[in-house]
């Protein structure tokens, strides 16, 4: 049990990625909050877990985005548990646009859902982990960062201000003993990925990587796992690739 009796909660973790990561939380001991926009799924996938794992779940609903509903979600998640042990930033939005044709409206909430509700969720949990000083966060970038994709630039952009918003935090954290790290998924074979990804593009995908094979959200949830475990105790500031090897830096 690498999560006996901590706290943790997972954005956009009603599908995919933070379904996956709620899931092995809850295996591995934690008591899971989970938060995402879509109330029904969420609270579906929260019954489910405990169902499974026999741990507390409680799905909250929350758009990250706003910062009234992330203030009120964490307000409730240190008054049932009395603490704050993890935090996964999970949540984003990966519509496609050309640059040229982009709105200013689309920039801005590509920005909010995927960089700006880290903002938000940090600050609201990280006072009471430097407080009492120990504390796991990991955000979730993207390997398309690394690589560079057409058609995506707000994304990739929102996704590099992940990174670098990661490491100027471990600066500030660092003393007190809270860790924040990231993880940069690449090509994840998730329930969502069929609305906006072909076969074609798939067998692309697996055709970059080194391991040939498609790599599952169970992938990440593993990384996300140790890196909110005391096994990655000695690690903070770090950008983790889980894309089958597709990037390296």
């Amino acid at each position: 049990m690498l999560l006996d009796k901590k706290a943790a909660v997972v954005t956009g973790a009603a599908t995919g990625i933070g379904e996956a990561i709620a899931r092995l939380f809850a295996q591995q001991g934690a008591s899971v909050f989970l938060w995402d926009r879509d109330a029904a799924r969420n609270e579906q996938t929260a019954r489910a877990i405990a169902a499974e794992t026999g741990a507390f779940t409680r799905a909250l609903t929350v758009d990250v985005s706003i910062r009234a509903q992330v203030t009120a979600a964490m307000n409730e998640v240190l008054g049932h548990a009395g603490r704050g042990d993890i935090l996964v930033n999970n949540a984003g939005i990966f519509p496609r646009r050309r640059f040229l044709e982009m709105s200013e409206a689309e920039w801005d909430h590509m920005q909010n859902v995927n960089l700006k509700s880290m903002f938000h969720c940090i600050q609201a949990a990280a006072p009471h982990m430097l407080e009492q000083g120990s504390g796991k966060i990991v955000n979730v970038s993207s390997v398309t960062f690394h690589l560079g994709v057409a058609e995506l630039s707000h994304y990739v952009a929102s996704k590099g201000g992940v990174i670098g918003l990661t490491r100027s935090l471990a600066r500030e954290f660092g003393d007190r003993n809270v860790h924040i790290n990231c993880i940069t998924p690449g090509a994840i074979n998730s329930e969502s990925e069929k609305n906006f990804v072909s076969a074609e593009q798939a067998a692309f995908f697996v055709s970059n990587q080194c391991l040939k094979r498609r790599i599952t959200p169970l992938d990440v949830a593993k990384v996300a796992l140790f890196l909110s475990s005391e096994g990655s105790d000695g690690m903070t500031g770090q950008t983790l690739n889980v894309d089958g090897g597709w990037a390296m830096h």
